[in-house]
C-alpha cells in the first residue's frame, strides 16, 4: 500500500526522468508550496460562497419567488463580468510570469494598465446595464411574481460595476504572485460587512427600513465598496511586489495591453461562451416554474460552495504553473500541475460522501417546503456526483490558463458549455420532460465531456512555449 501512495503522490513519479530540467523539490516542500497558496484561496472563496449563500437564506425568509428573484439575475450578472474575468485572467497569467521572471516594474505597469483599461470598460457597461435592466431580467425568464424584484437588485449591483470590477483586478495580480492571504482577507471582509447590512436592510432590524430583495442588494454593494478600500490599501506598501505609485504613469502602453488581451481575449471568448451557456440553462430550468427553480438555486449554493475547493486549488495550480514557467522550469510546471489535481480529487471524493448522507437536511436549511425538499434531495445527489468531474476540471483548467493556454480552454467551453449543455437540456425538459433532474444530468454530460478533453491537453505538454 505505501508503495502505491508513494507512486501516486511522490513528486518524483510526477515527471519522467527525461523531461527533468533540473532538481526537483522534495515531496513535502512541493505540496507545502501549493498549499501556502492554495489554503488561502480555499478560505476566501469558500467563505465568500458560504456567505452568498447566507444571503440566500436571509433572502429566503421573504419568501420562494425572493429567493428565484435573487436567482435570476446570477447569469446577467455574471455574463456582464465575463469581460473583466477574461481580462483578469490575463492580468493573473502574466503578473505570475513577471514574478517568476523577477520583472516587478513590468508586473505593476501590468496591473497599472488593467486598472485604467478595466474602469472605462465598466463606466461605459454600467449605464446600459441600469437602463436595460427589466428587458434582461424578463429574457432571464422573471415572472410577474419576480421581475419587480429582480429588476431593482440587477439595478443596484450593475451601479457599483467599476468599484467591483476595479477589486477583482487588484486581487487577480495578487493571485499571480501567490499572495492569496491579501485576497482571502479582502473577501472574506468585504463579504461579512454584506451579511452585517443583510441583517440591518432586509428584514429592517435595528431601527433601519425594511427594503427587501433591495436591501440585500445594497447591503452588497457596501461589501463592495468596502473590498476596494482593503484592495487598494494592499498596494500601498511600498516594499510589496504589487505597489502601485499615484505619481507613477498611468499612461496606457500599447504592449502591455496587446499582452493582456493575447491572454484575456482567448478568456474572454471562454467566460462568454460560459455565461451564454449557463443563461440559457438558467432560462430552461425557470420555465420549469417557480419552485423548481427555487430548488435549483438552493442546490446551486452547495455546488457554488464545493467549486470554491476546485477553484482555490486551481488559484495555486494557474500561480505556480506561471511562475515556474517565467523561470524557465516547464517540468516544474507539469509537478505543479499534478499536485493541484491529486488535492482536488481527495478534497472532492470526501465532500461527494457528505453531500449524498446530508443531502436533506442541508436543502432544509434554505427552505422547508415540502415540494423544494422532495426535489432538492433528488438533486443533491447528482450535485455530489458532480465533485470528481467539477474539481478535476476546474483545477486542470487553472493551469492551462496559468501557462497561457485560453485559446484551447476557450475551444472546450464553448463546446460544452454553450453547447453540449443547452442541447441536453432542451432534449431532456421539452422534449422528454425529465424536468428539474434531466437539465441537471445534462450540466453532469457537460462536465465529464470537459475534464477528458482539458485533461489530454495538459498531459500533451502542447502549452510548454506559449508566451506571454
Amino acid at each position: 500500500m505505501p508503495t502505491v501512495i508513494s507512486r501516486l503522490f511522490s513528486v518524483e513519479s510526477l515527471i519522467k526522468p527525461d523531461r527533468r530540467l533540473g532538481p526537483l523539490p522534495g515531496t513535502k516542500d512541493a505540496y507545502r508550496e501549493l498549499l501556502h497558496i492554495a489554503l488561502p484561496s480555499v478560505a476566501e472563496m469558500l467563505m465568500v460562497s458560504l456567505v452568498g449563500s447566507i444571503d440566500t437564506m436571509m433572502v429566503g425568509r421573504l419568501g420562494p419567488e425572493a429567493i428565484a428573484a435573487v436567482g435570476l439575475t446570477t447569469q446577467p450578472r455574471m455574463l456582464l463580468l465575463a469581460v473583466f474575468m477574461a481580462l483578469n485572467t490575463g492580468v493573473t497569467a502574466i503578473v505570475a510570469r513577471r514574478k517568476g521572471e523577477g520583472r516587478r516594474e513590468q508586473a505593476q505597469l501590468t496591473l497599472r494598465n488593467a486598472s485604467v483599461l478595466i474602469l472605462i470598460i465598466a463606466a461605459i457597461l454600467m449605464i446600459p446595464s441600469i437602463w436595460a435592466a427589466q428587458p434582461l431580467m424578463l429574457l432571464a425568464g422573471a415572472q410577474a411574481d419576480t421581475l419587480a424584484d429582480a429588476t431593482v437588485y440587477f439595478q443596484i449591483l450593475a451601479l457599483v460595476l467599476p468599484i467591483n470590477a476595479l477589486t477583482m483586478a487588484i486581487c487577480a495580480a495578487q493571485r499571480g504572485i501567490g499572495n492569496t492571504r491579501i485576497t482571502m482577507v479582502v473577501n472574506i471582509v468585504a463579504n461579512l460587512v454584506n451579511v452585517v447590512f443583510n441583517f440591518f436592510l432586509i428584514e429592517g432590524n435595528w431601527g433601519f427600513p425594511r427594503l427587501g430583495v433591495a436591501g440585500a442588494a445594497i447591503a452588497t454593494a457596501i461589501g463592495f465598496t468596502v473590498g476596494l478600500v482593503l484592495s487598494i490599501l494592499s498596494i500601498a506598501h511600498r516594499d510589496s511586489f504589487l505597489h502601485l505609485k499615484l505619481r507613477a504613469s498611468w499612461r496606457l502602453h500599447p504592449d502591455i495591453l496587446r499582452s493582456i488581451v493575447n491572454v484575456g481575449g482567448n478568456a474572454a471568448l471562454e467566460q462568454v461562451a460560459m455565461r451564454i451557456g449557463f443563461f440559457v440553462f438558467a432560462r430552461i430550468v425557470a420555465d420549469l416554474g417557480t419552485i423548481a427553480f427555487a430548488t435549483h438555486q438552493i442546490c446551486m449554493q452547495f455546488l457554488n460552495i464545493t467549486f470554491t475547493f476546485a477553484d482555490g486549488i486551481g488559484v495555486a495550480g494557474t500561480s505556480l504553473v506561471g511562475q515556474y514557467l517565467g523561470k524557465k522550469r516547464p517540468d516544474l510546471s507539469v509537478v505543479f500541475g499534478k499536485i493541484s489535481q491529486r488535492i482536488a480529487m481527495i478534497v472532492s471524493l470526501a465532500l461527494l460522501s457528505v453531500l449524498i448522507i446530508l443531502r436533506e437536511p442541508l436543502v432544509a436549511i434554505f427552505n422547508t417546503d415540502p415540494e423544494i425538499l422532495a426535489l432538492g434531495s433528488q438533486i443533491m445527489i447528482v450535485v455530489a456526483l458532480f465533485q470528481p468531474f467539477q474539481t478535476s476540471s476546474v483545477v486542470i483548467s487553472g493551469c492551462l490558463r496559468g501557462a497561457g493556454d485560453t485559446r484551447y480552454v476557450a475551444r472546450i467551453m464553448l463546446m460544452c458549455v454553450t453547447g453540449i449543455r443547452p442541447l441536453a437540456s432542451v432534449l431532456m425538459v421539452y422534449v422528454f420532460h425529465a424536468g428539474l433532474l434531466g437539465a441537471w444530468l445534462s450540466s453532469l454530460l457537460d462536465m465529464s465531456i470537459r475534464v477528458v478533453c482539458v485533461y489530454t491537453r495538459f498531459a500533451s505538454c502542447k502549452w510548454f512555449d506559449i508566451e506571454v
